[in-house]
């Protein structure tokens, strides 16, 4: 199971890691000195609202709104050595159903961009290798793509309204059978638990997000599904809304082959909590090499976020994003004409 875990030391897992430490000397070079005791009041505000949204960020249970878009690439696939292109846009909403208990919506849909099926995805569909078609469809993944929207997979979560020291969340996982083309989709209704845990101490925020998914339903020529997702997660945040990151996914088929059962990315990142103009916005990179993947799978591949953030205001934040409107308003009839 672990023949790929030579890769990390050679090859492209020495571009993989440089990457990864440029990534994380950028950061923490570009931290510099808070200066915090010779900050004024406004700052000093603007301080602890960011540091309020680090941590709202990395809780996926929090109560705050956000529209992520997340892109993840993932290279050297298949016998042509060809990128996927993942772009998932996954907006999370929460809604109080009581005063004790908050109701988490996160809903994922892909947009994917990928080889055309080879061999590993013609063999499902009963095209023996080769044959004439088999022989045709890997001539179309040297230079054909497969473009389209794939699988969205809805997630509801339970979770207390006033969490504890650990925070945590539960409720059912869904796969819906979206995919525009067979080659980027189950093909099937799967239906399965999600629990999410983690912990938030001082500069941290320790935690996992897991879930397994069964098909219930779908047409008898797609296989069964039985697919579980685990993602750990740390977090360390530090000055200026940076933060140092590694949430991998790892992932496990229940129903493959020995040998293309895991998908066990390794890797990390930095991120930053800033603004645009009035709007909160989260963005970050990381790099990963997959220690263990399925025959032909991507050895290792590259995740950026783009994130609007949406926090609740208090009735201090919004006198002062009210006046900063109406002065901003102001400069501008100012100007000459």
């Amino acid at each position: 199971m672990y023949k790929g875990l030579t890769w990390k030391i050679c090859g492209q897992g020495s571009r993989l890691w440089s990457a990864v430490i440029f990534v994380l000397l950028f950061a923490t070079g570009a931290m510099g000195q808070d200066g915090e005791a010779n900050s004024p009041p406004e700052e000093h505000s603007e301080k602890a609202s960011t540091e309020s949204l680090q941590k709202d960020t990395q809780n996926p249970v929090s109560s705050l709104i956000s529209v992520p878009a997340e892109n993840y690439t993932n290279f050297g696939i298949g016998p042509f050595n060809r990128n996927q292109n993942i772009l998932e846009i996954e907006p999370v909403i929460p809604i109080g159903v009581s005063n004790d208990w908050n109701l988490i919506i996160r809903w994922i849909t892909p947009i994917i961009s990928q080889p055309a099926p080879g061999k590993l995805s013609l063999e499902p569909f009963g095209i023996e290798e080769n044959t004439p078609a088999f022989l045709l469809g890997q001539h179309v993944q040297k230079s054909g793509s497969v473009f389209g929207i794939g699988d969205m997979t809805p997630t509801f979560f339970l979770s207390p309204a006033k969490p504890h020291k650990v925070i945590w969340g539960v409720g059912p996982y869904f796969v819906v059978p979206t995919a525009t083309s067979k080659a980027i989709g189950q093909g099937k209704l799967s239906v399965g638990p999600s629990i999410v845990a983690l912990a938030q101490p001082h500069h941290w925020t320790l935690g996992f997000l897991v879930n397994n998914a069964w098909s219930v339903a779908g047409p008898s020529s797609r296989r069964a599904v039985n697919q579980m997702t685990l993602q750990p997660f740390i977090n360390y945040n530090l000055k200026k809304g940076w933060y140092l990151f590694t949430d991998p996914i790892l992932t496990a088929n229940w129903k493959a082959s020995n040998g293309n059962v895991w998908t066990v990315p390794v890797g990390a990142g930095a991120g930053r909590i800033m603004k645009l103009g009035f709007q909160p916005v989260k963005i970050s990179a990381e790099f990963y090499g997959n220690v263990e993947h399925r025959v032909g799978g991507s050895p290792w591949g590259m995740q950026l976020q783009f994130a609007l953030l949406f926090p609740k205001l208090t009735k201090t934040e919004e006198k002062e994003l009210m006046e900063k409107k109406l002065k901003q308003l102001d400069q501008e009839q100012k100007k000459p004409q």
